[in-house]
């Protein structure tokens, strides 16, 4: 039985196995739970994005708190006054023994605030107490599993229009140590220089050893105009360096599109509320500038999204595939609880060739787009392995203004590949070096407690595309973008108007869900 708050000054007691089943995806999402319910996204500096969604609980008894917490000291009072016995014999584990041994440990705990509150040194904030006691109960769990005070939790929700206060940092915990994802294109990290991999020994002064996720996505946000000095280490460093940031209203607009020849390139940055909507935008200007012609190919850029809405994720799936197409799969703790989500006919794109690029910052929500697209043989994935969350969330708004992250959930490409700890293996293989170096980004895999992957890994040859320079991209420094344009421009029909089978790499009929990209490689020796 677990006590749950309903509304103000009344909390139902309900079984764990009372939960409705959820199917939230490892990413924030917009799509319904219960009959009349909307998802609550949230996502931003508090590392690859994490879906929200409000659970509705069955009919319970009510209580008052103040009867609830009778129960409570009762248990524990009994606890105290009971003689001492001797242990029972070990028995057969059944539901009713896993109850009973639970209230023991709840007695357990009220003895020990019972002591604290009565004994310690100096006066304590009972709210304080119970605070970390929930979340030192979650840190046993996987990483993306956690409490949020209301100012966290608050913040947390902000985001989902896709503009707020802050430096514009994807983060995660590696040990005891907070690192960078990524930084978010076009936002004041990453124009301050702030990589992925940057180790944040400090916020403000205060160091990160013992803070989490949560706290330090608020510290770095705030209002426009204040300044944040983070104490960074990389590799490279001889000691770390402190660099002052100035907070700025971070305005992301999803998508983000040029014109290559008759080549498009759209740059996905994140999945928020609008993410389709300004894709087929981008689509549209793109067609304009080729004199209103379809585009000949796309290169998708899904490099450092962090992830976020499940239904954008699915509706970016859905525009480049034909209907009745899996695009994810999600699978919670019982075999009962399956969801499947499918492609629709309507808006599809032309089967135009596409190139998707990926990397280490491309996590939960992104991961699913380019998991669906390479299954599909709809695009080729160049680039290096993603992030590797697999996992899907649900958020439960407390009566308190806090907030339950809670893991209850994997996702599965449309192959029944599992994502988790393992990542999207790219077709190409090619290092990413934007920034100069082959930057090793921390991973779900080198996340404390993160959740392991029974399945096979998805082994994949080593391929190195073959195509030769095009005069359009030969300024570009970006080694994997340039590589992906030459190669579709090196496949492409050279005269308008031409058929597919004109020239070889292109095939005159693709297959259900498949481009007209034949991929033209080469392996390596």
């Amino acid at each position: 039985m677990v006590a749950v708050p309903e509304a103000p000054g009344k909390v139902r007691l309900v079984s764990e196995q009372a939960l409705p089943p959820s199917s939230v995806l490892g990413g924030p999402e917009a799509v319904p739970c219960c009959p009349g319910e909307r998802a609550r996204v949230s996502k931003g500096e508090g590392g690859p994005a994490a879906a929200a969604r409000w659970t509705k609980l069955p009919a319970a008894v009510t209580l008052s708190p103040r009867a609830v917490c009778a129960v409570f000291l009762l248990a524990a009072a009994s606890v105290l006054a009971a003689p001492a016995a001797p242990a029972p014999a070990p028995a057969p584990a059944t539901p009713a023994a896993d109850e009973a041994t639970t209230y023991k440990q709840l007695e357990l705990f009220a003895r020990v605030l019972s002591y604290v509150q009565n004994n310690y040194v100096e006066k304590v904030d009972d709210k304080q107490l119970i605070y970390g006691a929930i979340k030192g109960m979650l840190d046993t769990l996987d990483p993306h599993t956690v409490f949020m005070p209301p100012d966290v939790f608050k913040e947390m929700k902000i985001d989902t229009s896709g503009e707020f206060g802050g430096l514009g940092l994807d983060i995660a915990k590696k040990g005891d140590v907070l690192v960078v994802v990524t930084p978010v294109d076009d936002t004041p990290a990453a124009r301050a220089g702030v990589r992925a991999g940057d180790e944040i020994l400090a916020i403000d002064g205060e160091s990160t050893r013992s803070m989490d996720v949560a706290r330090a996505a608020a510290k770095m946000r705030g209002p426009a105009g204040k300044r944040v000095t983070l104490t960074l280490m990389r590799e490279g460093f001889v000691q770390p360096q402190d660099i002052t940031i100035l907070r700025d209203h971070v305005r992301i607009v999803s998508a983000e599109g040029t014109l290559y020849g008759a080549i498009g390139y759209v740059k996905l940055k994140n999945f928020q509320e609008r993410t389709d909507a300004y894709l087929k935008r981008e689509l549209d200007r793109l067609r304009t500038l080729n004199g209103g012609h379809e585009l000949r190919a796309l290169v998708l850029d899904l490099r450092n999204n962090p992830g976020g809405l499940l239904d954008q994720a699915v509706a970016v799936s859905d525009r480049f595939l034909p209907g009745k197409l899996t695009i994810v799969t999600t699978r919670g703790r019982g075999a009962h609880n399956v969801t499947e989500e499918k492609s629709h006919d309507r808006d599809t794109e032309k089967p135009y060739p596409m190139v998707v690029l990926v990397n280490g910052g491309c996590a939960s929500a992104a991961e699913i787009v380019a998991g669906a697209l390479q299954d599909h043989t709809r695009a080729l994935i160049v680039g290096t392995p993603t992030f590797g969350k697999g996992s899907v969330q649900t958020v439960i708004e407390l009566e308190d203004g806090s907030g339950l992250k809670l893991t209850i959930a994997r996702y599965f490409t449309p192959k029944g590949r599992s994502i988790q700890e393992l990542g999207i293996q790219p077709d190409v293989v090619v290092p990413d070096t934007r920034d100069g170096t082959a930057t090793r980004m921390p991973r779900e895999k080198d996340l404390r407690h993160h959740l392991h992957n029974d399945g096979a890994p998805d082994v994949r040859s080593p391929r190195v595309l073959s195509a030769k320079d095009w005069e359009v991209t030969s300024t570009l420094q970006d080694d994997q973008l340039r590589l992906a344009l030459n190669y579709l421009h090196d496949t492409l029909p050279n005269l308008p108007g031409a058929t597919a089978a004109a020239k070889p790499g292109v095939a005159p009929n693709p297959p259900p869900g498949g481009n007209a990209l034949v991929p033209a490689v080469r392996r390596t020796p």
